[in-house]
């Protein structure tokens, strides 16, 4: 059982809806549901819905002129009863080469958990992720779902410039930089797959309710895909889930 909605204006132009503090695929669920008949019920007078790990921030279109009027109408669409979401959602395979030129923090994290960089490979593959939300940059996809074993503190001193396409884990998360960023979190490989394009109708592939699993390749492989992708000869390996 859900606990009790809060509702709070964020400015003169947005409201900040928070679920229980915590990372939970129920609530990510719940979010994303009362997303869907927001968008039906409101879409006019909408500019955009930010999803966060237990948030939604509804951006209106022009000042909301009687806030409590408006939170009123946003519980009253809340008991509706659920509309079925038309965004399909997909399991996104995720190419990942793990060899030491990449994975720069592979070693220091071996040490520090007592395990092989085999282990930290197998641990890190076999768990599907979900994607919560995305933000801190273009394309940047927070993800649920990693191990416990892996759990690794973010640098005390974060680097100035973490590669595009790094795979990393800061804290309990793991996730990919889209582009070259300052970081902190502890970098286990880099993938090919371009998480941002700002070419695209769609610029980032993915969206909250996905799921990622991360596929280890050689770097003969790396290389090949590098060059597929340079190319437009790429094609995503993904698969539908179904609810």
């Amino acid at each position: 059982m859900l606990k009790e909605l809060s509702y709070k204006p964020f400015g003169t132009k947005a409201i900040l809806i928070e679920w229980e503090s915590k990372i939970s695929t129920v609530i990510l669920d719940d979010i994303i549901n009362f997303k869907t008949k927001i968008g039906f019920e409101k879409k006019d007078v909408l500019d955009d819905c930010i999803v966060g790990y237990h948030s939604l921030t509804l951006v209106y279109k022009e000042n909301i002129k009687d806030i409590s009027l408006e939170i009123e109408s946003l519980k009253a669409i809340n008991v509706l009863e659920n509309i079925k979401n038309s965004e399909v959602r997909y399991i996104w395979e995720i190419p990942v080469c793990y060899d030491l030129q990449f994975g720069i923090d592979l070693e220091e994290m071996s040490r520090a958990k007592n395990i092989t960089i085999d282990e930290i490979i197998k641990f890190h593959t076999q768990n599907l992720y979900t994607v919560y939300f995305i933000g801190f940059l273009p394309g940047f996809l927070y993800l649920g779902g990693l191990n416990k074993i892996l759990y690794m503190d973010r640098k005390s001193t974060p680097r100035l410039e973490v590669f595009d396409g790094a795979v990393a884990i800061g804290g309990s998360q793991t996730g990919v930089y889209p582009s070259k960023s300052p970081g902190g979190w502890n970098i286990l490989g880099k993938t090919p797959v371009l998480f941002f394009n700002h070419n695209n109708s769609n610029p980032c592939f993915a969206k909250s309710g996905d799921k990622i699993r991360f596929k280890s390749v050689n770097l003969e492989g790396f290389k090949k895909l590098e060059k597929e992708i340079k190319e437009g000869n790429y094609i995503s390996v993904k698969e539908i889930i179904y609810d």
